[in-house]
């Protein structure tokens, strides 16, 4: 009768362990997901998204456990008070990892309360000024402004040939950085900075900035900042007569951007991290995928935040924890084939060690690759 007893309680043991539920793994995410910058966060959420659920469907065992992975989404309005409100509220939930912030400005102080809690983040974020804080938490899904503004900085004036250049930016973590690394590589190539001038993330009307650049001639505006001022100062470059071409990061190459700008779109000149994602090496699989899930097409971000998500949850696997003591380690050593890259990798900083670029210019209407430099 015992051993009876004793039998039907295994069976019931063996059982409850076959079928118990995965074990809930809390990932947290922020980005703009309301106001002006909502469509970036939505598409940086979108690639996100699309990890979890591929990974989930694998139904993934770590630590001798199935486990699925949970997504905490947060708005954090791309402003820096609210990021820090976000981050301790996520800390607070107990999340094992970070996907995010997008804004350098909000990361960046966001990124002392993930260090602080030992928790690993990978952001979107491109100022160097993310990576340099000394935190063995902090990695990037992108490359940085340091080398994209030097690489921009450099093929402005070697292959467009622009020797006066003003620059403009909107006092952002981001644009900052950005523009400050592009005057410092253009000047390096020989060109003359004709004038620094600074805006705002909320300003719309530039026409005294550009009225007083105008008398500089300068061949070219560098703007850092987002399409939501370039859009606004493209038009006005033009009503105002200037011939100067439009030049940006990454936040203004979007589809968005030619249709606020309109017209004034022709001939802009914007740099994005990374290859056209047809040249991507996995570029082809990801649209397919992407398309399927969403109904929409593939914009800037989804990519990186997919292939950052990736390189965390591939972590958690070769650690074989999500204790982010126990896999920060193996994430610092990411040898992973992504979407964007076939050599995906950190560097001490956590930088990404494959930093290409590719130039775009507004051609009839739609964005056309110039040249990509660097990148595989």
């Amino acid at each position: 009768m015992t051993m009876k007893m004793s039998a039907a309680a295994l069976l019931l043991a063996l059982g409850s362990t076959a079928f118990a539920a995965p074990v809930e793994v809390k990932i947290g995410f922020a980005g703009p997901l309301t106001g002006p910058q909502a469509h970036y966060g939505k598409d940086f959420q979108n690639g996100v998204q699309l990890a979890v659920e591929e990974v989930n469907a694998s139904k993934p065992v770590i630590g001798g456990k199935e486990v699925k992975f949970v997504l905490l989404a947060e708005d954090d309005q791309a402003d820096p008070r609210s990021g820090t409100v976000v981050a301790q509220r996520l800390v607070d939930d107990n999340i094992a990892g970070m996907l995010g912030h997008f804004n350098s400005g909000s990361t960046i102080p966001a990124s002392k309360i993930y260090a602080r809690a030992g928790i690993p983040q990978i952001a979107m974020a491109t100022a160097p000024a993310y990576t340099e804080q000394g935190f063995k938490t902090t990695f990037r899904m992108m490359t940085s402004d340091t080398q994209q503004g030097s690489v921009v900085g450099t093929y402005a004036v070697g292959k467009l040939g622009f020797k006066k250049i003003a620059v403009i930016d909107d006092r952002t973590a981001y644009g900052q950085g950005l523009a400050n690394e592009f005057e410092k590589a253009a000047k390096a190539a020989g060109a003359t900075i004709v004038a620094r001038e600074f805006t705002t993330d909320k300003s719309v009307d530039f026409r005294a900035i550009l009225t007083k650049l105008k008398a500089q001639a300068p061949q070219a505006i560098f703007y850092g900042g987002s399409e939501v001022q370039a859009a606004p100062m493209a038009r006005q470059i033009k009503e105002l007569g200037i011939s100067a071409t439009l030049m940006s990061g990454e936040m203004v190459k979007s589809d968005n951007f030619i249709k606020l700008a309109g017209d004034a779109a022709e001939g802009v000149i914007a740099s994005l991290a990374g290859l056209p994602i047809e040249h991507m090496p996995g570029g082809a699989t990801y649209v397919a995928k992407y398309e399927k899930r969403f109904g929409s097409k593939v914009e800037t971000y989804s990519p990186y935040a997919y292939d950052g998500a990736m390189a965390m949850f591939m972590a958690m696997k070769k650690a074989d924890s999500v204790d982010p003591a126990k896999y920060l380690p193996a994430l610092a050593a990411t040898q992973l084939q992504g979407v964007t890259t076939s050599r995906l990798g950190y560097d001490a900083k956590g930088d990404l060690k494959e930093g290409g670029i590719t130039v775009y210019k507004v051609v009839k209407g739609k964005w056309e690759a110039l040249e990509s430099i660097g990148g595989k």
